[in-house]
This record gives C-alpha cells, sequence and structure tokens, in this order.
C-alpha cells in the first residue's frame, strides 16, 4: 500500500502531473480536490494504512505530520517521526554513532538565562523541531550569546504562525557543538529490505559564515561522485540503528575532510519547497517516482553523460525586515537575469503568503559562475510603496 499526502505550503506541478500520470493514490484533502484523479477517503485510507507496519507514504510538506500522527497509529510512522523530527531525541539516536558529540536540550523560557562561560565555542541554537533556516544561528563566541538571543525570538514571533507545531515549534531548543565542514543534503528512500537509495545531492554554499539562509543548494555529477560512497556508508548505519523501511527522508549533513555528521533529518519527504525538483532538471530524475517504483538512479551513467555542469536551485526570499504590506511588486526577470544563468524553470509564490518572492532552476558551467548570487541583495527587486522605498 502507498499513499501521497499533498499539503502546503506549496505543490510543484511536476508533483501534481506524477501521480496524476501514474494513478499513485492520494489523500482526499480540499488541496487536491479538481487537481489529482484518484483522491482517497481519509478513513479508508486510515483503515487500509493502519494494516501494514511500513506503509509507503510520500507527503511533500510537513503539514501533513498531524494526520499521519493522528490517524496511523498502527504504524512505525508516527515513532520514526517523532525520532527524527526532534533533534534532541534524533542526537540521542546518533549516540551509538557519535558517542563524544555535544549536545543539550533547552526550553524556549531558558534561553535568557543561557551561561556563557558553560559553552566551548562555536555552538548553533535552534529549535528541537525546525523547518528551513528559521530560529538557527550560530555563536562564535561568547559576547555573541546575548545578541544571538535576541534574533531569535524577534525571528520566532514572526514566523511562529506560518507553520503548524509539528514543523515549527518555538518552545524547545537544542544547542549543539557547532559542526565543520562544507553543508550537504541529501534526498534518501529506504527500501523494504532497509537499503538507503540516494536520489539527490545538493552542495549547500553560503555567503560566509554568518549566512543561514537557503538561498542556493547546487548539484554536479562531480559533487555525487565525491561524495556518494561516504554518504552511502552513513546512510546505511543511520538504516541499521532505527530499521527504517519503505521510508523517504531529507538529511542534512557536514563534510570535514573524511568526517561526516548529520545536522537533521526531515521525514517523509524530499527537500523542501520543490528543492527535490532539481533532480529532474539535472539528471531527469523523478524522485516521485523512483521512490514509489523502487528505481535506483544510474549515476554511473549520469556521470559519463554531463560531468561538468552545475545545477541550481535559487530561492528570492522576502527579507525579514520588508513589511509585506508595504511591497508593491518584484522584479523577477532582472533577478533571473542578475543570475548570469540558464534558466530551466521559474515557480512564482505568492510573497503575501509566502516567505518567498520566486524559486529559479538554473544551469551553469561552474560554481564561481554563479557563485555571486549568495550575495545579491533581494531589495534591490522589490518595488515598494513610495513612502517606504528603500
Amino acid at each position: 500500500m502507498c499513499m501521497f499526502i499533498l499539503d502546503n505550503p506549496f505543490i510543484s506541478e511536476l508533483l501534481y502531473s506524477t501521480v496524476n500520470k501514474n494513478s499513485y493514490p492520494v489523500l482526499d484533502t480540499p488541496l487536491v480536490s479538481g487537481k489529482v484523479s484518484n483522491p482517497l477517503n481519509s478513513c479508508i485510507a486510515s483503515e487500509l494504512l493502519n494494516k501494514i507496519n511500513n506503509p509507503k507514504i510520500y507527503t511533500n510538506s510537513e503539514n501533513s505530520i498531524n494526520w499521519i500522527l493522528s490517524n496511523l497509529t498502527g504504524t512505525n510512522l508516527p515513532d520514526m517521526i517523532s525520532l527524527f523530527k526532534d533533534k534532541a531525541r534524533f542526537r540521542e539516536l546518533l549516540k551509538k554513532i557519535y558517542p563524544d558529540f555535544y549536545f543539550k536540550k533547552i526550553s524556549y523560557n531558558e534561553l535568557d538565562k543561557l551561561n556563557a562561560d558553560e559553552f566551548k565555542y562555536p555552538i548553533v541554537i535552534k529549535p528541537s523541531v525546525g523547518f528551513l533556516s528559521f530560529g538557527v544561528y550560530t555563536v562564535y563566541e561568547k559576547k555573541e550569546l546575548d545578541i544571538v538571543v535576541n534574533k531569535i525570538k524577534s525571528e520566532m514571533e514572526k514566523v511562529k504562525e506560518t507553520f503548524p507545531k509539528e514543523v515549527l515549534n518555538s518552545d524547545n531548543f537544542i544547542i549543539e557543538e557547532f559542526i565543520k565542514g562544507d553543508e550537504y543534503a541529501l534526498d534518501v528512500y529506504y527500501d523494504d529490505n532497509s537499503n538507503p537509495v540516494i536520489l539527490n545531492v545538493f552542495k549547500h554554499p553560503f555567503a560566509d559564515k554568518y549566512d543561514v539562509s537557503d538561498r542556493m543548494y547546487i548539484t554536479s555529477a562531480s559533487i555525487i561522485k565525491e561524495n556518494y560512497s561516504g554518504f552511502y556508508d552513513l546512510l546505511k548505519k543511520i538504516g541499521e540503528v532505527s530499521n527504517l523501511k519503505n521510508f523517504p527522508m531529507h538529511i542534512e549533513l557536514r563534510l570535514d575532510n573524511d568526517k561526516i555528521i548529520p545536522i537533521e533529518v526531515n521525514p517523509l519527504r524530499f527537500a523542501g519547497w520543490c528543492t527535490t525538483d532539481l533532480a529532474y532538471y539535472a539528471y531527469n530524475i523523478n524522485v516521485y517516482e523512483y521512490f514509489m517504483n523502487n528505481k535506483i538512479p544510474d549515476w554511473n551513467k549520469i556521470y559519463n553523460n554531463d560531468p561538468s555542469s552545475v545545477y541550481a536551485f535559487v530561492m528570492a526570499e522576502v527579507p525579514l525586515d520588508v513589511n509585506k504590506n508595504d511591497i508593491i511588486s518584484f522584479d523577477i526577470e532582472s533577478f533571473k537575469k542578475d543570475t548570469n544563468a540558464e534558466i530551466l524553470n521559474v515557480r512564482e509564490f505568492d510573497y503575501s503568503t509566502k516567505p518567498m518572492f520566486c524559486v529559479l532552476f538554473i544551469k551553469q558551467n561552474n560554481f564561481d559562475s554563479i557563485r555571486h548570487i549568495l550575495k545579491l541583495d533581494v531589495k534591490k527587486y522589490i518595488k515598494l510603496k513610495q513612502e517606504y522605498a528603500i
């Protein structure tokens, strides 16, 4: 038994067309009414899925977690979701692999009471249940701790109503040692024999050491080829300590020479806000079909077919210090031009309700030619009401 659960904040047309083309079962919700051909009644879906310990479910959004927790108590999914969504619990699991890694769970109210002398810097503070980079900050030295705490509190006040608590919860935070190295993100699923299958490998570049944005994710044949073996070995260990089967997930990690340490896992989905679709534009991998049909990418063929191109997901986010009510428009055409890249696809968003203006999928010959995108000032493309003009 398999099923898709499609929910806000965004469902890509590629995902819609995939479920319709393959007649995959889709949970009947207001968002799929008139969009999919075979919606499945909630009661019927619950009855069928609860007969299976490890049903094959994919959701594009963690907003669907509440339905799963409420309706699929007869499966292993609620416990698996809790294991990965709660970063403190995830760190407890990883003690079997990383026994010396430092972390500490605290409540939101304890942020103001932190003793700066207690920690060995740098440290990372983030919501125990989080989404994107909201509330995630690195503290490089103790004099920055109070500043960071104030930033976290201000940011969480602005975004806490945007997502349900199952997705972003400010009640508890985790403080952990800073993980050195380059950041990567993977889309992977575990088959019914607990073997990991890698569908996407992204490198997450940053503008500087203080940057925590999701402005850009890149992929290339060389990035995947250089790191595949090490990533696969780690995923195999995680699968063994958690006994995963028929389970899709998005995992973020850091690589420092040969040392690979996970940052977090997002269960039952691949990269959010349609980032996962980059595999389709780069390598003709439809991640939804690969998961549902137990397909494995032929990475050796991909390495040979396209050894040098760099592909990227680029986000034009709405700055937190800009009042959305003051925005008249966003100049997408100028933003596209300034990427200095081949535009493969454009996704526009309703910035009045979403945290971004648009997403671009782009192609270039090398990363250096698009590195400047990390430092593009999004405010340059925003047209504001005259009295609030930047």
